[in-house]
């Protein structure tokens, strides 16, 4: 019953509204007017309420909401019990309660539970006149056979030979005019019955020979006044075996006149359609010449555009190689920088620096320090080596100096 469309056929799409039209029937039997929709205060339900299509006003909420009040009367109708939803529950464990429910009385459950949720369509249909079905069964009630009544045979009227004879030699000699002369038809039965009364004045034989002595002018006169008036009204009825023959004959006339025209216009439109293909035929082989050495252009090309696809792949798989190389030394080069970066910011604290410029300030207070003793070491030096080689000298000229000389002065 819910099958793909394809497996059911074209007609499967309309299925949900004769559901609807017996499940409407269902709930009528089982009085769902005083027992549902007066004691809710609700509307009574459209022939196709329930059924979606894109040409029918639709109103979720409301078509959910009316659904499950139906479902949890027919369940409790059936004989199990089921509370009420109320408009603030959650959907989805109502309509779950609702399919155990269903399950429980043999139903077929092969849809996904989100399809009742949209309160139409042919699934909610079909939960609904399941449940409507066993609450039937369950009030024991069942259906019968429909009585139809007998129809009455109307009494055919058989006309006699002559009468027949008599019609048709008037439907052969008068002449049709327009429908709008209705008042002017003359009755069949009022035809009959005269028929019959000239056919009893002609059964009694006359005496003598009868004569006309009407004139033939007068005659003719009173036949064309009279000519309009004798169109015959035939009612026709439609269990009569003649006038189905005369239609079909009608309809054979019909189809071999039509045949006839058509034959000849679809004669004329195979030569045409033939003459087409050979010319068309004829143009591709001049066409497949004329481009045989593009042909051939175009097969060459073609293999080297599968040459240079072949080569493109092989290149596309050594830039992913180099890729995937590329990227590990990036990852290798971020770890290298977040090092520095660490590196850096230890770097840059100032205590260091600013202990090695005092040690350097002292270093050259020290050096200035120790430059003044060299100098003062290097002047005492310096003192004490003038002072011992002007002793030398002394001492080299006083032993110098002769003893004569020294006696004379």
């Amino acid at each position: 019953m819910r099958g793909e469309d394809d497996e059911r056929g074209p007609g499967a799409a309309y299925q949900m509204f004769v559901v609807m039209e017996d499940l409407l029937d269902k709930l009528k039997l089982l009085d769902y007017e005083e027992e549902v929709l007066s004691k809710h205060n609700m509307k009574p339900l459209s022939r196709h309420y329930f059924a979606s299509s894109a040409y029918m006003p639709s109103n979720p909420g409301e078509q959910f909401f009316m659904f499950t009040i139906i479902a949890s009367w027919l369940i409790n109708k059936a004989g199990r019990p089921f509370e009420q939803p109320q408009e603030y529950d959650d959907p989805n464990a109502t309509v779950a309660n609702i399919l155990s429910h269903l399950r429980a009385f043999g139903g077929l459950v092969d849809f996904p539970p989100s399809k009742l949720k949209a309160g139409s369509g042919e699934h909610v249909c079909y939960v609904l006149d399941r449940l409507a079905e066993e609450a039937l069964k369950k009030t024991g009630f069942t259906w019968r056979r429909p009585n139809y009544p007998t129809e009455e045979m109307e009494d055919e009227s058989v006309m006699e030979d002559d009468a027949e004879l008599t019609l048709s030699k008037v439907e052969d000699n008068m002449t049709v005019d327009d429908d709008d002369e209705e008042e002017n038809i003359m009755d069949l039965e009022a035809l009959k019955s005269r028929t019959n009364q000239s056919e009893a004045s002609l059964s009694s034989k006359p005496d003598n020979i009868l004569e006309s002595n009407t004139d033939a002018t007068e005659w003719n006169l009173e036949v064309e006044r009279v000519l309009p008036q004798l169109k015959v009204t035939i009612r026709t009825d439609n269990k009569d075996w003649r006038i189905h023959v005369d239609q079909m004959h009608q309809h054979k006339d019909g189809i071999k006149s039509s045949l006839k025209e058509a034959k000849g216009y679809l004669d004329k439109l195979q030569e045409e359609i033939g003459k087409t293909l050979e010319k068309v035929g004829s143009r591709e082989k001049y066409i497949n010449n004329q481009l045989e050495h593009l042909i051939q252009e175009y097969r060459s090309t073609q293999a080297k555009l599968s040459e240079a696809k072949e080569l493109y792949q092989q290149g596309s798989g050594g830039v992913t190689e180099r890729t995937r190389v590329l990227a590990e030394i990036t990852e290798e080069l971020e770890k290298v920088k977040q090092e520095m970066e660490e590196k850096g910011s230890s770097m840059s604290d100032g205590a260091p620096v600013v202990r090695i410029k005092q040690s350097l300030t002292k270093l050259k207070q020290e050096i200035v320090q120790m430059d003044i003793r060299i100098g003062v070491v290097e002047h005492t030096l310096l003192q004490a080596k003038l002072k011992e080689k002007s002793k030398m000298t002394r001492e080299m000229h006083a032993t110098n100096i002769p003893e004569p000389a020294v006696g004379v002065y």
